[in-house]
């Protein structure tokens, strides 16, 4: 056997394909927890879906660019290599000649490839910025509102999320974790650019053999490892703000917040205290009634954080809702109350069980990556806007303080990503993916999004062609060998964007002349010399050197805070901005606030709230026909956890297929009925592949893909992140005819 090394997303690994095109994988061996996740390559090669030809649209061959509502629903036909070249290279000179390169979207999300030089998004904003530019998106789906706010409330968000306290700081010296929004173990196995080594699962093993006390703030037990013995407050979902309130009134009713600190290291907390006791006092009893947390309860909690040495941590899921800068801001708030803020082991945190790198032991040496150009359009959106953008072209919307409008944009090139998972009300975005007169997608796979293409690129997936990897503070840079042969008539990304080049005559530019492992020799000499690029790629990984020191976000700050001013406007954590109230955004005004979500006006109609969280058996909707994701499945869809009263109450057993819905749309799971969901919720990872029924009178998604049931609307007029979390929600049995 010869195990050649690779990455993912999810980790690095060992790997040899078979005759028939089955891979073997091993974990890499200085892995200390691996992720069953790897299984879901083992198939991938050779799976079903996969495309292995260039494809068009029937509809659009035969009659040409336009608005069509049969994308999704049309046959394809497929086409050499050059025809679809040219077919795609003289569209986009059309598009651009006739509209301007404002009327391109560039949609690569950037997950395709844990890769560096074949890194989508790389690579077709370079290509793009060669042809003279695009509408690009801004943010992320992952924590985007977090990208917004922060900077105005303590100046740069990449300290808080990527800099953060580390966990060896929070084992040696923490004495309280409270988790809002728990600190997801899933979740902790994945980072853009991969993870060679897993230490979180070791992380959290240590808090409790350290005895920290855990108190998870969470509708569902699961967000926290079961092995942790934490006092569980199975809140109201989406009500985080109004318990955190409750606690912030009890510190100042019995003097047990820090005024020296607000004093000298805030500024604003005065107008935040006047709102806790304006009109209707924010008091625990206030704040029972909304999260369902018992009053007595809220007050321990406030005095034991009072009394302890505490760390407040924030997962990136509660800014994914409606009002979703809330929470941050509240939760940065009560720290800031506490004193702690720039304490080993106190204050606060943001993403802790929410991606794999935060709060490790990470390497600072940074990773070679490939250029992108200068993009001369300066037109953008909030990557969640994407449906008005192509709805409402020429609409206004406010965005962090500015009046924009929606450009018009005639031709959608995407590589990278898939919207049909991350996106919100996939109905919705169905007919937004109606408008465009052009849309190609470069895709490994059939997926939702290839479906909805008129032009479809079949590319190869990191295992069938060469490059290296690293994740964000990685302990290791990973030589990814060529696994296998392509898949049919597949190419790499950067062979179709040189094709394209070529026929517009930017071929220079776009590859300077080198061919795809002349890159890779190209990028890593140019950032190292020892050891040689050949010497890296015969031994298969670089070990980098990584910081093991107990990080304190905020110490310099705390220490300093004139020599080491936070960038706001006023050099200090700013609880009340002055910034964000000239905004004027009732939705989301100048300090933390409680703000009832719009979609409780449904509740009687739709009485379950659904939890769309991240899958536990794939990354996103990656590789969902895997063997691990496949494995999670029930009936051979999605599986939905409901608590035994709620399925009793609807005759729901273990292992019935049901139908989830509300106003926007429905879809169909199987049942797992569980005491680890709080009563009244319904928990649904997302990542299911979008698989519409056309023939019913109604949309139905068979597979279980959550986002048929979420609303797209922004969290504010501020950061219009979002809000994919949450929804409202009814379920039933389903008694027609399974599709």
């Amino acid at each position: 056997m010869t195990l050649r090394p690779n990455t993912s997303h999810w980790g690095a690994f060992l790997a040899e394909a078979d005759a028939d095109g089955r891979l073997t994988i091993v974990p890499h061996p200085a892995d200390p927890a691996p992720t069953p996740l790897l299984d879901n390559l083992t198939t991938a090669l050779t799976h079903p879906s996969r495309i292995t030809a260039p494809a068009i649209r029937r509809g659009w061959l035969e009659n040409g660019p336009g608005s069509d509502d049969r994308r999704g629903r049309d046959s394809y036909v497929e086409v050499s290599w050059d025809e679809a070249l040219d077919l795609t290279a003289r569209e986009l000179a059309r598009i651009r000649d006739e509209h301007g390169n404002q009327a391109i979207y560039g949609g690569s999300y950037g997950w395709a490839s844990a890769g560096r030089f074949h890194h989508a998004q790389s690579q077709l904003r370079r290509f793009l910025n060669t042809i003279g530019g695009f509408t690009a998106s801004r943010n992320t789906y992952s924590f985007g509102t977090s990208q917004v706010v922060l900077p105005h409330i303590v100046g740069d968000y990449q300290q808080v999320v990527h800099r953060g306290t580390s966990w060896r700081s929070i084992t040696a010296n923490t004495e309280l974790l409270v988790a809002f929004g728990g600190v997801p173990a899933k979740n902790v196995f994945v980072t853009p650019g991969g993870v060679t080594r897993h230490t979180t699962p070791g992380h959290l093993a240590e808090l409790s053999r350290a005895g920290i006390e855990v108190a998870l703030v969470s509708p569902i037990r699961t967000d926290l490892p079961s092995t942790i013995d934490a006092q569980w407050l199975p809140i109201r979902p989406g009500t985080d703000v109004a318990l955190m309130l409750g606690i912030a009134h009890t510190l100042v009713t019995e003097g047990l917040h820090d005024k020296d600190f607000l004093d000298r290291y805030c500024t604003g907390y005065a107008e935040f205290e006047r709102y806790l006791f304006d009109g209707v006092p924010k008091d625990a009893t206030w704040a029972s009634a909304i999260t369902e947390i018992p009053a007595a309860d809220i007050v321990a909690l406030a005095r034991k954080m009072a009394a302890s040495r505490t760390m407040i941590t924030v997962t990136w899921s509660l800014q994914r809702t409606e009002y979703g800068e809330q929470p941050i801001w509240a939760g940065i708030t009560l720290a800031a109350m506490l004193g702690q803020i720039g304490l080993p082991g106190g204050g606060f945190g943001h993403g802790y069980g929410s991606m794999g790198d935060v709060g490790t032991d990470g390497s600072r040496a940074g990773v070679p990556a490939l250029p992108q150009g200068v993009n001369p359009v300066t037109e953008f959106i909030p990557v969640a806007r994407i449906a008005d953008m192509l709805l409402h072209p020429g609409e206004e919307y406010s965005y962090n303080g500015s009046e924009r409008r929606y450009p018009g944009i005639r031709l959608v090139y995407w590589a990278g990503g898939n919207p049909f998972h991350h996106h919100q009300d996939l109905n919705r975005l169905r007919r937004a993916f109606g408008r465009p007169e052009t849309i190609v997608v470069h895709e490994p796979f059939w997926t939702a999004t290839a479906r909805h293409a008129d032009i479809v690129l079949p590319v190869t997936t990191s295992l069938e062609r060469e490059d290296f990897g690293a994740g964000r503070g990685d302990s290791h840079l990973i030589a990814m060998h060529q696994i296998a042969a392509p898949a049919g008539l597949a190419r790499d990304d950067y062979a179709i964007f040189a094709g394209l080049a070529a026929r517009l005559g930017v071929e220079d530019a776009y590859t300077e002349g080198r061919t795809a492992r002349e890159w890779l020799e190209h990028l890593y000499s140019a950032w190292r010399t020892e050891p040689s690029f050949s010497e890296f790629w015969e031994a298969g990984a670089l070990e980098l050197p990584v910081d093991e020191s107990e990080h304190v976000l905020f110490a310099d700050f705390r220490a300093d805070p004139e020599r080491a001013a936070l960038p706001t406007p006023s050099g200090r954590i700013e609880i009340t901005s002055k910034t964000v109230a000239g905004f004027g955004y009732a939705d989301c005004p100048g300090h933390p606030v409680w703000l009832a979500p719009s979609s409780w006006a449904d509740a009687g109609r739709f009485p379950l709230h659904l939890i769309a969280n991240q899958p536990n058996t794939r990354l996103h909707s990656q590789l969902d026909g895997g063997p691990t994701s496949q494995a999670g499945k029930v009936a051979g869809r999605e599986a939905i956890r409901i608590h035994p009263a709620d399925a009793t109450a609807r005759g729901i057993t273990d292992g019935d297929v049901v139908r989830v819905f509300n106003d926007l749309g429905a879809c169909l799971a199987g049942a797992v009925v569980s005491a680890e969901v709080r009563q009244g919720v319904v928990q649904l990872p997302t990542g299911a592949w979008f698989s519409p029924v056309d023939s019913l009178d109604e949309p139905l998604c068979a597979a279980g893909n959550p986002n048929v049931l979420t609303a797209d609307r922004g969290t504010s007029n501020l950061a219009q992140g979002c809000t994919g979390q949450h929804a409202l929600v009814e379920v039933e049995i389903y008694s027609g005819e399974l599709p």
